[in-house]
């Protein structure tokens, strides 16, 4: 592989970016809330996936202007929503019959594949600490659900769920990798439109009662899911998650397994105890062990050197990476 002759500075105003991108990550984690909500009124899953992301692409569509040139930057953008779009139905399903808190373990498990798919596919070799913070936040998963909360009979729904942080791991390295060179607003516009056109068929073919909302309160759930749980903070993530870096975009996201916790406990009556908030703890430890990385240059293919020069005073790409 190409050896790189000097390493690319380490990005230091990291502490804001990770912050907001920890406050998207907590409006991520109010989903179960307004999923569940509307799932329990009677309303398809995929009905549900598609409000999320169609409110963001009808705003945002009219945005979607860019160069010839970043056209199949863009083409990136839509088929990671496609992915992610048609992932969260199984996200949405299994909230239906399992508990927040152990659909959030599974869910939380993205972390891992985000490096497995970062390594495989785009060649990004994870460091010790990224791959021990990934590892910390699936034990802290682990932790904050007892495995007597699953019952047979909702085996199939949980590994039906697996679909969503899978699909989501490829989104971050999409976002990360790909789609850096065009603006927020255009990733965004890029990933809901994606996200939208593959959830519409589904909206197209079914029973109206089971797709639209039916009363006024639905409707204000509608509204704050979309703009609570995708328009807003998909920006401010899309913004902030290439300054940190794909390793820990991931792991600050882990904030959404305390938040998810805390929405069970709160708003849908789920027990909360000592063990959730030692996952918290692990959760939070890992956020801190994570360092940030250089901005990536996606203006030429940086390939990770196999034996990198030591220089005085110089880190290595791959220490900066993750």
């Amino acid at each position: 592989m190409t050896d790189i002759a000097h390493s690319v500075p380490i990005e230091r105003g990291s502490l804001l970016p990770t912050c907001l991108v920890v406050l998207a990550c907590i409006c991520f984690g109010s989903i179960p809330y307004f999923a569940k909500s509307l799932t329990d009124e009677g309303m398809a899953s995929y009905a549900v996936a598609f409000y999320r992301y169609g409110l963001s692409a009808i705003v945002l569509l009219p945005l979607l202007r860019v160069p010839r040139e970043h056209y199949k930057t863009v083409a990136w953008g839509i088929l990671s929503g496609i992915s992610v779009g048609l992932g969260w139905i199984g996200f949405v399903y299994a909230l239906r019959t399992v508990p927040v808190g152990s659909v959030g373990v599974l869910y939380m498990t993205y972390p891992v594949f985000t490096l497995i798919i970062g390594w495989i596919w785009f060649r990004d070799l994870p460091s010790r600490r990224g791959i021990t913070g990934a590892l910390m936040v699936v034990m802290a998963a682990i932790l904050a659900s007892s495995p007597a909360a699953i019952e047979v009979h909702q085996l199939p729904a949980m590994l039906i769920s697996l679909s969503a942080p899978i699909s989501f791991g490829f989104g971050i390295n999409v976002l990360i990798h790909k789609l850096t060179p065009i603006r927020a607003l255009s990733r965004v516009a890029s990933f809901s439109t994606g996200a939208s056109a593959s959830l519409l068929p589904l909206l197209i073919l079914s029973a109206p009662g089971t797709v639209l909302p039916q009363t006024s309160e639905q409707l204000w759930m509608v509204v704050g899911l979309a703009l609570g749980t995708a328009l807003i903070p998909q920006l401010i993530y899309t913004t902030f998650a290439p300054q940190i870096g794909a390793a820990r975009s991931a792991v600050a996201g882990a904030v959404e397994l305390p938040t998810m916790f805390l929405v069970g406990w709160y708003l849908l009556g789920e027990t909360i105890g000592t063990v959730q908030w030692l996952a918290c703890l692990l959760v939070t430890a890992a956020i801190l062990m994570t360092p940030a990385r250089a901005i990536r240059n996606l203006s030429t293919q940086m390939v990770l050197p196999s034996r990198p020069q030591k220089k005085a005073g110089a880190s290595r790409l791959s220490d900066t990476w993750f």
